[in-house]
């Protein structure tokens, strides 16, 4: 393993899991992580702040590791590698996402779709993550990084932007399709650049006016309230928000044929749907279940060739928790991102 200065570091680690007005993170100092046998130790520069994150914190997803770290957003620099890490040096720069490791033998592994592994594992969950100054991730999982943008631009790609990308693969847009977007946070406003980008006409519905001048500026056609129904039928819909009440409006929007995906990790009860408004002629519901390291590579390379507008606000580490709490009070433009 290379040299590194520092001996002991600073992380934020979930220590009551609760609702974010509980205090459910605690600042610690502690020994920098040792990388181990295929891993990098990371320098974090930038970390975003994503919606998991508070789901973890506030125990909406149950515990994987105890007082872990989380952050799965991480932009860092390499600084040592452990025994047989191989593909990175000192000094590079990586990106961590929330996929951490497969098994790379099961089914699902075995015809790429590596996300449905049932032994996958990830960060900020099943390992320490990103809200600290130093973290780890093993070499193969960890990502090589477009140029043109800075640590902070960069932070929210790796999941936001990751997953809004693999939401809108599976919201199958046709060629020039109409797209309706619930939500536009973090995830949302990157997606939907993805999407213009390729030649498709956005719609958006989200309970935020801020949200709603944004995505005008952005490009959109239309913005709108949360629950308002769109100005012309859809092909395709991705729900962003957590909550399960916009499901039937999102599928009474679709036109004929169309695909509503589900683009979070957590969600709020769907009530019930009635067959003929919602699901009938053909229209499909599709839930999206993290990412493949493909996936990750392909977004990335879409980021390169075509320049992201990626909206942020920046806190520096020492109030992660500040910005967690302004991200469930939806009091965040665009995407939060920890600094050091």
């Amino acid at each position: 393993m290379s040299n590194h200065a520092e001996t002991s570091h600073r992380a934020w680690r979930v220590v009551r899991p609760g609702p974010i007005t509980g205090g459910p993170l605690e600042l610690v100092e502690e020994a920098v992580p040792t990388p181990g046998s295929g891993e990098l130790l990371v320098r974090v520069m930038a970390c975003g702040v994503c919606r998991t994150d508070l789901h973890v914190a506030e125990g909406d997803l149950p515990v994987h590791r105890p007082r872990v770290v989380p952050g799965h957003e991480v932009v860092g620099e390499v600084v040592a590698l452990g025994l047989d890490a191989v593909g990175f040096s000192p000094g590079d720069r990586v990106g961590i996402a929330w996929l951490r490791g497969t098994c790379g033998t099961c089914r699902f592994c075995a015809r790429g779709a590596e996300n449905l592994c049932a032994r996958s594992v990830y960060t900020g969950w099943d390992a320490d993550g990103g809200y600290a100054e130093y973290t780890t991730v093993p070499a193969d999982y960890a990502l090589a990084l477009p140029d043109g943008y800075s640590d902070v631009e960069l932070a929210p790609l790796l999941c936001a932007g990751i997953i809004g990308y693999r939401a809108l693969l599976r919201a199958d847009v046709p060629p020039g399709g109409r797209v309706g977007i619930y939500g536009f946070g973090a995830s949302a406003h990157l997606a939907a650049q993805v999407a213009m980008a390729r030649g498709a006409v956005v719609h958006v519905m989200t309970r935020s006016l801020r949200a709603q001048r944004l995505a005008l500026e952005l490009g959109a056609a239309s913005a709108g309230g949360s629950a308002d129904r769109p100005p012309e039928p859809l092909d395709s819909a991705i729900l962003f928000a957590p909550v399960g009440d916009l499901v039937p409006p999102a599928l009474e929007a679709l036109d004929r044929g169309g695909t509503l995906a589900i683009a979070g990790i957590h969600l709020t009860d769907v009530p019930p749907l009635n067959y003929q408004r919602h699901l009938f002629q053909e229209r499909q519901l599709r839930s999206v279940t993290a990412n493949t390291r493909a996936d990750a590579r392909e977004f990335l390379q879409v980021a390169a060739e075509h320049p992201l507008q990626v909206t942020t606000t920046r806190y520096p580490l020492l109030r992660a928790d500040a910005a967690l709490a302004d991200l469930a009070a939806d009091a965040v433009d665009g995407a939060a991102v920890l600094t050091p």
